[in-house]
């Protein structure tokens, strides 16, 4: 088994009008044994930015904080909140840094430019590659059926309410069909005025 696959993840990220969504599964898993169903993989990095990282639960967690001392330091620095695709960039040189020792974890960032309110969503490999889309992205050991829920659900400009029945219907039947992945879900709505934040409830077994 990949160690990719040892905790077990789902984390999709989808474009709408003017809004943006992020949604994670919520269960810890060491292969086929459950530990716990409230393992945060969604973090908060600005008032309309999310990263969400699936992979190897350790790295997840060193990984976060390492991005969120960097952030802190830009902030003092510029004085001035990141825009998302910077925010990719330092993620990405991050991750690159550790190349021949990597992380084991694939980021998904959503978010909305703090100026424009554009939005804007994007993946990366292990090594910080990164990949933009204007559609959606999708990565963990669910990422083959999100992928395939999100082709078939997805729809351009989606409105906030549109965007996250969209979103959930796709994580929930994605993670339904993974062993590795599922017990609850949450999800992010980021829109100009605010960030909705709700808690799916899902299979149990």
């Amino acid at each position: 088994m990949s160690i990719m696959e040892h905790n077990g993840s789902a984390v999709v990220a989808m474009l709408g009008k003017g809004c943006v969504a992020i949604a994670s599964d919520r269960r810890l898993g060491i292969s086929a044994q459950t530990v716990a169903c409230d393992f945060q993989k969604i973090y908060e990095m600005g008032d309309r930015l999310y990263v969400g990282l699936p992979g190897l639960a350790t790295d997840i967690l060193t990984v976060a904080n390492r991005i969120r001392f960097r952030l802190n330091l830009y902030k003092l620095r510029e004085n001035k909140e990141i825009k998302p695709k910077t925010f990719m960039s330092m993620l990405s040189n991050l991750l690159y840094e550790r190349r021949f020792g990597p992380y084991f974890v694939e980021p998904i960032i959503a978010g909305l430019d703090p100026k424009t309110f554009e939005p804007y969503i994007s993946s990366m490999d292990l090594i910080g590659c990164p990949m933009e889309t204007k559609d959606f992205v999708v990565g963990g050991t669910a990422a083959e059926q999100l992928y395939g829920m999100c082709e078939s659900l997805w729809r351009p400009d989606l409105e906030p309410d549109d965007l996250f029945e969209t979103i959930a219907q796709a994580l929930l039947n994605a993670q339904d069909r993974d062993a590795l992945s599922g017990w609850g879900g949450i999800v992010h709505i980021i829109e100009k005025e605010k960030v909705t934040t709700r808690h799916l409830k899902a299979r149990m077994d």
